[in-house]
């Protein structure tokens, strides 16, 4: 066995500034593309009931001034929010529209109470989709929020296990998630949406149900919004910074769904651009599960073509292909698979193929003496393919462990590999900040296997013939 600690992975801002953390980052230098006049002002649409479109425009405009930070004495961890304005932060601001806000009226809303769960779920997906349909034909929007109802199903009772998404659900009354099937019927639109809860703009708001939401502090949730919103508009809040000497790689995330009416069992792909973090999807063939280790898998055929669609992609987006690819797969590789990947590559004239299995557990756990979790960046190989990584775990730039629960490592197994396991570890920590959905450091997956768990929550309710985009802002 042997124990190495990772430094935090730097990432790039503005003019080739590096920093660990994204809200410092782009304080102090801006976004990484601060010379792209295009996101220099975002035109915002606004769907929901009449209060709720005033109350988000108020706290929207409420942040465009700078927000203090939370008091406390963790400096590094609790940030303020610079302000959504062109000379500070993102150097970007909202141009607001009344033509780009639609009004869903709470009577219509109101209906839904009554209706059996599904029902309520599709009634309000409809209500919403017909008020995007009409923004869709207004020019220059660039991302629309959504108000989501207040009350409304929280989440299906038919729920998969989010580290093994192709595994069969439990036996339960299905009930839709309502971000993902409005996600999925939405992308028929031009620009990506942006899903809120009112706890965002309103905190004091409590549910009839009772049950007191846990709140972040309101300059945590500035920040995690404008970068979503940042991103989905069309900018580059930060990326991975790459040493002329790197050779260019690609990274791609292979997982599994099941189907919309779990009868078949589908494939979905995350690919990362080079270090700018460009998500590009490609839906994939369906899978079968393997009576030998009752995991998915895919056939030599099917293998060979997800990968070479894939390279497709790289090449149109970047007209060329990369030196280098990088497969994270959340089941194990057969024989067949290998075969298929590296006959993928082979045609494309890829000189470096490595491929990397992630468990979604592993039963070995670290242990720091006192309270503290083990340090983010803790790597354990325990022999030479099998090794653990800690990307959730105490932080020395903010002093403390900024999760919630108990962390545990993400396991990643080497299946063929011509990089160091340190090297390739290294880049599972940093693809782990590739997240523009919260700015903090304490994800686990990688942005590859997040990237293509969360697609195909969305892609389960397409039809076989629907187009996805291929723009993961589409689906965060």
């Amino acid at each position: 066995m042997k124990l190495t600690i990772l430094d935090e992975p730097n990432l790039e801002f503005s003019a080739g500034a590096r920093h660990v953390d994204p809200r410092h980052g782009i304080t102090d230098y801006g976004p990484a593309d601060a010379t792209n006049t295009a996101v220099r002002t975002i035109r915002a649409g606004i769907v929901g009931t009449p209060a709720a479109v005033q109350g988000l425009r108020r706290w929207l405009d409420r942040c465009s001034s700078p927000i203090e930070a939370k008091d406390s004495r963790l400096g590094h961890l609790f940030v303020p929010f610079p302000g959504f304005e062109p000379s500070a932060g993102f150097r970007s601001s909202f141009d607001w529209d009344s033509r780009l806000e639609r009004t869903i009226r709470e009577r219509d809303l109101r209906q839904l109470q009554g209706l059996k769960a599904q029902d309520a779920v599709t009634a309000a997906v409809e209500l919403y989709l017909a008020e995007l349909a009409i923004l869709d034909e207004e020019p220059g929007c660039d991302v629309v929020l959504i108000a989501r109802p207040d009350e409304l199903a929280e989440r299906p009772t038919r729920e998969t296990d989010p580290d093994a998404p192709w595994k069969k659900a439990p036996p339960a009354e299905p009930v839709e998630d309502f971000r993902a099937l409005l996600k999925a019927r939405a992308m028929r639109y031009r620009f990506p949406i942006q899903i809120i809860r009112r706890t965002t703009w309103d905190p004091g708001f409590k549910p009839v149900s009772g049950d007191k939401p846990r709140v972040q502090d309101e300059a945590t949730r500035a920040w995690n919004l404008h970068t979503a919103l940042y991103y989905k508009a069309g900018g580059v809040p930060w990326r991975l910074p790459r040493d002329a000497s790197d050779l260019t790689s690609c990274y791609v995330g292979i997982t599994f769904y099941r189907s919309g009416d779990s009868t078949t069992l589908e494939t979905s792909v995350a690919q990362v651009f080079n270090q700018r973090g460009d998500g590009v999807i490609v839906r994939g063939a369906p899978a079968k599960v393997s009576r030998h280790d009752r995991q998915p898998h895919l056939s030599r055929d099917d293998a060979q073509k997800l990968l070479t669609d894939a390279l497709g992609r790289y090449r149109s987006e970047h007209r060329t292909l990369p030196a280098r690819v990088v497969l994270h797969k959340s089941s194990s590789y057969t024989t067949d698979e290998i075969t298929g990947f590296r006959a993928a590559a082979d045609a494309c004239g890829i000189d470096i193929v490595e491929l990397l299995w992630l468990p979604a557990s592993d039963p070995v756990r670290l242990y720091r003496p006192a309270d503290h979790p083990p340090l983010r960046g803790t790597m354990l190989s325990l022999d030479k393919s099998r090794h653990l990584l800690y990307t959730r775990g105490s932080v020395p730039f903010y002093s403390t462990y900024p999760g919630m629960y108990v962390p545990t490592p993400l396991p990643f197994r080497l299946v063929e590999a011509e990089s160091s396991p340190e090297h390739l570890a290294e880049e599972l920590l940093a693809l782990t900040k590739m997240n523009w959905n919260q700015t903090q450091l304490d994800g686990k997956t990688p942005i590859t296997l997040r990237t293509a768990n969360r697609v195909g929550e969305i892609l389960r309710h397409l039809e076989p013939h629907d187009r996805p985009q291929s723009r993961y802002a589409f689906y965060m």
